[in-house]
């Protein structure tokens, strides 16, 4: 029969040998092994024999072998002293896995271990940077504080532990352990939870969390609720967020498109006491751009004019974000006048260089020698800042020794600078509408595209006509068949916009501008084939007037639909001009070449980026803008009743509600407090809304949601969301619903179930205890 072996610990062995009923005997019938000098001590009978238990007091640990009726039991009883001991060793040593079996026997013997052997373990694992081990040492975290034992818990390495968990992607642990130190009054110093906010907003979950974060420490000094008179709030100030803290999770919103949670932190900077520096004003255009508050960024746009340490990159970023939001807002006056005073100003700034390189050339030749000789590498002044990321190291860190010499985080404030610049440096790249030349503001081809596709699609041709002429002398000149107006004209054609193309080609010969017979002969064709007879009969006038002559192609072109309208005559006739004119054969394929481009998503210049934004672009309502920002506005200063009338009127004009728009009314409402049925009400119209029209439930709407209905206690709503949420894959911040729940709703639902209750009551019952169940409180 298979003996059952099982631990007993020291505790127990002590109680058992002391009572009087029971002696100790040999009555093992193996013998058993030797392990050094660990000794066999035998089973226990019901004898009196009295056997006395003999076992070296210097062995590092006892075994014994207890006989019982059910089997043997092994009893391993170890020094808990020496087990530390062996414990630290191991850690220092590396010997992992060793380690973690220490560290389970001693919890199966004792509990926790020492208090330092503890926070060594923590650190140890930690600067592994392995997520194994990572993951093993965050469980201690969590089951210290479980056991209520969190005084085994020093400051310094929760903090190095939750910096590796930032690094190695692991966002919700790292904030949890942050949480808990402001919870238990370990305020940690911004410089040291800096560079763990700044790995942490480089995921999606992460940045969200972030923000979060700053939300809820910033909330701790709002409007002068710490006093720094006071030296026991020293700690506490020292954690209060800075501008860096904030210019970090303002970055990661802005990468994972949360920025309406960006804007709440906008909200509360001047709460406690943040100043913008020249990253946060850029940052800000951003936020402010993608929201849609052109007000505000117009605003902004006095502080850019007037700082002095912009660079040119944060200048072309700022101005983007003004040209957009244009866009965005419709006022293509605006936009448009915006294009042609960079053109202007480049214009100018291109003639004051070229007498100034004539200058300094003759001086750069002489100081040619010189300046070989003192070269260094060539650093570009342009550089952009982002580009300090390809120096980082992400999975290194330093180790715990350095980090607990460095008293100040110093090189934790470094380490989360770097990283700032490199989130900075993705935003960059976002930039399409404006460059810039020698320091020179400059609009692309892009911000061409967007204008003539807004401009047609008000039909305001006669404006785009005179802007695009307008441009045409600021910029560089070209000829007369690849200017950007023809571009359009003939972008017009290969749309089948016959008469917007007509229209525009009238306004360039009514401004006296030429062009060449290539528009003219690509029109008459696209006539030709819609059978307009009568259009291209008004077209050959308008080139004999402009002194275009058509080529062989269009000719051809001209006969051949006069043979389909069995119109002999007209063809003889034609055939009789095109000889008269001696116009020799071969067409002009240029224009053909180029819709073929076009046609094999080739890149063909200006005209094929025009078509593909016109084809695969999406109109935009500008009205929803307007009373997004009109609804925001009343949100924000809690005049819910008008901001309630302002949708009203919204929905009337037939402009859609979009996320934004209830993103504003949720967190309106919230912030008056109480309005939890009028949050319902909304949640049921976006039901329905969403089942009729294409709007997108996103994580920042939903999060809102959630809150407002977890703070009121509809937690049938709040499943909904979190259902919808969990269906979306979005990330749900638990520990923010867990101590939220806990808050405000401990003791509901905590005595037995009512005998006699009605439907409704069960259901809000059943809710609550899945929701209780879902955040993880038993």
């Amino acid at each position: 029969m298979r003996r059952s072996t099982a631990s007993v610990s020291p505790s127990f062995l002590s109680a058992l040998l002391s009572c009087k009923h029971f002696s100790v005997a040999r009555i093992c019938r193996c013998p058993p092994p030797v392990y050094g000098t660990h000794r066999w001590v035998c089973g226990i009978s019901d004898s009196l024999s009295n056997n006395t238990l003999n076992a070296s007091s210097s062995s590092p640990y006892r075994l014994m072998l207890f006989s019982t009726m059910a089997g043997t039991i092994l009893v391993q009883a170890r020094d808990p002293a020496k087990l530390n001991m062996e414990i630290l060793n191991a850690i220092d040593e590396r010997r992992y896995i060793d380690t973690w079996k220490l560290y389970e026997q001693h919890m199966q013997m004792e509990g926790f271990p020492r208090k330092s052997v503890v926070n060594r373990l923590l650190a140890g694992f930690a600067e592994t940077l392995d997520v194994k081990w990572l993951e093993k040492a965050y469980a201690m975290v969590e089951q210290a504080f479980e056991e209520s034992k969190q005084n085994l818990l020093e400051k310094e390495p929760l903090i190095y532990l939750s910096l590796g968990l930032a690094k190695c992607g692991l966002p919700v642990p790292a904030s949890t352990i942050l949480r808990k130190l402001v919870e238990t009054e370990k305020f940690p110093p911004v410089t040291a939870w800096l560079a763990i906010l700044a790995h942490m907003s480089q995921t999606a979950p992460g940045a969200y969390l972030a923000a979060d974060l700053i939300l809820e420490i910033g909330y701790l000094f709002q409007d002068g609720r710490v006093d720094p008179r006071k030296k026991s709030n020293a700690p506490l100030i020292a954690m209060k967020p800075n501008t860096t803290a904030f210019n970090i999770a303002l970055a990661g919103c802005l990468l994972f498109c949360t920025t309406r949670k960006a804007e709440q932190l906008l909200d509360i900077m001047p709460r406690i006491c943040v100043k913008a520096d020249a990253n946060l004003l850029i940052v800000m255009a951003h936020i402010y751009e993608r929201n849609g508050r052109r007000e505000e960024l117009k605003k902004l746009q006095r502080h850019i004019d007037e700082a002095c340490n912009l660079t040119d990159i944060q200048f072309r970023q700022f101005y983007n974000c003004l040209l957009t939001c244009h866009l965005k807002f419709g006022d293509l006056d605006s936009a448009s006048n915006m294009v042609l005073e960079m053109l202007r100003k480049a214009k100018d700034a291109r003639n004051s260089l070229a007498v100034a390189t004539l200058v300094l050339e003759a001086a750069r030749n002489d100081n040619r020698a010189f300046t070989a000789r003192i070269s260094g590498p060539n650093l570009s002044q342009n550089e952009p800042e982002g580009s300090h990321k390809d120096r980082l190291i992400e999975h290194q860190i330093i180790s715990y020794e350095e980090f607990s010499r460095d008293r100040n985080f110093v090189k934790l404030g470094n380490e989360a600078k770097e990283v700032l610049l490199s989130l900075l440096a993705k935003l960059q790249t976002q930039v399409e509408l404006i460059t810039t030349e020698h320091g020179i503001l400059q609009p692309t081809e892009k911000i061409y595209v967007k204008l003539v596709k807004a401009f047609l699609e008000a039909g305001k041709l006669k404006d785009l006509a005179r802007f695009l002429i307008k441009a045409e002398k600021e910029d560089s000149p070209v000829s007369n068949d690849d200017s950007a107006l023809v571009h359009v004209i003939k972008s017009c054609i290969s749309l089948g916009w016959l008469d917007q193309a007509h229209d525009l080609l009238d306004e360039m010969r009514f401004a006296g501008v030429r062009t060449g017979s290539s528009v003219y002969a690509s029109l008459l064709k696209a006539y030709c084939k819609a059978n307009r007879l009568r259009e291209v009969t008004s077209l050959l006038r308008d080139a004999q007037k402009a002194g275009i002559q058509l080529d062989s192609s269009c000719y051809d072109t001209l006969i051949q639909s006069r043979v389909l309208q069995q119109d002999t005559q007209g063809a003889l006739d034609l055939f009789k001009e095109m000889k008269e004119a001696k116009i020799p054969g071969g067409g002009n394929p240029e224009f053909e070449q180029l819709v073929e481009g076009c046609a094999g998503n080739a890149e063909a210049g200006l005209m094929a980026k025009l078509l593909r934004e016109i084809r695969e672009g999406q109109k935009l309502d500008s009205g929803v803008h307007d009373w997004n920002n009109v609804i925001h506005f009343f949100c924000k200063k809690r005049l819910m009743a008008d901001a309630e009338k302002a949708l009203a009127k919204m929905r009337s004009l037939g402009h859609t509600p979009n996320a934004q728009t209830f993103h504003s009314m949720v967190t309106g409402y919230a912030a008056i407090g109480g309005k939890y049925i009028e949050v319902t009400e909304l949640w049921g119209e976006m039901k329905s809304l969403a089942s009729s029209a294409p709007i997108k439930f996103d994580q920042e709407l939903l999060d809102s949601l959630l809150y407002t209905f977890v703070r009121g206690g509809f937690f049938v709503r709040a499943n909904e969301v979190v259902n919808m949420m969990e269906k979306g894959n979005m990330f749900i911040d638990k520990y923010k619903y867990r101590t939220l729940y806990l808050k405000y709703h401990k003791t509901l639902y905590k005595g037995k179930t009512p005998k006699f209750q009605t439907e409704s009551q069960l259901k809000k019952r059943e809710a609550a205890l899945s929701f209780k169940k879902w955040i993880g409180i038993c």
